[in-house]
């Protein structure tokens, strides 16, 4: 039975990795910050600690096989410093403790903003340059993590990098929820002239490439080793359908004003200069990594996910929008509660 160590395992990614490596017999371990009971009800082993911490994390590694390391500082604002540190040191510390722990095999989330330069991209592929930079510290970290991942391949570690583009679905504490609230205060508006194409994918589909790279490391490492894959449901929908089967799922209206391209630009500027005046640690309402992302298209070509990692999604867009609104309606909309909701930031869309 094969030990693995998930990182960020308490996650809404990771907890779905987790599931699904168990329901293949793995034997599995999660290392995180905080404890997560839903998680170790499962019979999940549970460590807890910060992701540099490079004694710690040597122990939870001890005796795994693999590890897929998902654990990183998410959203579009926050201290540079500290995704500098936990994005880009806490997997120069988990690369390292690898190759301490002869661990053969790391899968790592990364993510498609990696690559995104402010313009639209329409179906490109996994050769699409790194740009040379960027308008916010989280894909400019995750980039520099993702190329250390990339470079620490060889004879004793093989690695795959993932890069699944808006998760979403049952669980998600990220996406639908800040769409949703939005709405409900009447703050949610389009951005652009007309909607973009984009990707997304449904959380099973994402949990599913992980495990399928992980397994293909042992199955056909000559043709995924070093490499990294765009993970997306293999059907774009424009922006403007997906915002709306959001909202749709919680029963409200669908959102219909659209705010200038140029007008949200100009108006993110000073929003974050007064955002950084003030040292205020939440999301401003508008950014300008925001408004390149809401008002262009990216989607991306699924040829070497599908050819060579053999990744297919098994879930499509409808059959998971179906599936959120029966879990909505089984929570009786608990999951929206003012507490809950006070974790979210105002913003949408984010990669």
């Amino acid at each position: 039975m094969k030990r693995i160590l998930v990182t960020g395992g308490g996650g809404f990614l990771g907890q779905a990795i987790c599931q699904q490596l168990l329901q293949k017999n793995y034997n599995v371990r999660i290392y995180n910050r905080n404890r997560y009971p839903e998680v170790e009800a499962l019979g999940i082993a549970s460590i807890t600690g910060d992701i540099t911490d490079r004694s710690k994390l040597m122990a939870a590694m001890q005796d795994c096989d693999a590890v897929i390391h998902t654990a990183a500082k998410a959203g579009v604002w926050g201290s540079w410093q500290e995704y500098e540190r936990i994005n880009v040191g806490g997997t120069r510390t988990v690369i390292d403790c690898c190759r301490r722990q002869g661990i053969r095999d790391l899968v790592y989330t990364s993510s498609p903003s990696v690559v995104f330069d402010g313009r639209s991209q329409r179906g490109i592929d996994e050769t699409y340059p790194y740009p040379k930079t960027f308008t916010a510290a989280y894909p400019a970290t995750k980039a520099k993590a993702e190329q250390m991942v990339r470079q620490a391949t060889g004879d004793n570690l093989r690695t795959v990098s993932l890069r699944p583009h808006l998760i979403w679905g049952p669980g998600d504490n990220h996406l639908a929820p800040r769409i949703i609230e939005r709405a409900k205060a009447g703050r949610l508006r389009l951005i652009g002239s007309k909607p973009q194409l984009i990707d997304a994918v449904y959380i099973e589909n994402a949990a599913a490439a992980h495990v399928i790279a992980l397994e293909g490391l042992d199955r056909y490492p000559e043709r995924i080793n070093g490499k990294v894959f765009f993970i997306t449901n293999f059907e774009p929908w424009m922006t403007d359908r997906m915002i709306n089967r959001i909202l749709a799922v919680a029963g409200l209206p669908p959102v219909e004003k659209r705010v200038p391209k140029a007008l949200a630009s100009s108006l993110s500027v000073p929003i974050e200069a007064a955002y950084r005046l003030f040292h205020k640690t939440t999301e401003p309402p508008l950014t300008k990594f925001m408004v390149q992302q809401l008002a262009s298209s990216h989607w991306y070509s699924n040829e070497n996910a599908k050819n060579l990692l053999g990744y297919q999604p098994s879930i499509s867009m409808e059959e998971g929008f179906r599936r959120l609104q029966h879990s909505w309606q089984r929570a009786g909309n608990s999951a929206m509660t003012a507490s809950y909701l006070q974790q979210l930031s105002t913003t949408v869309l984010p990669h």
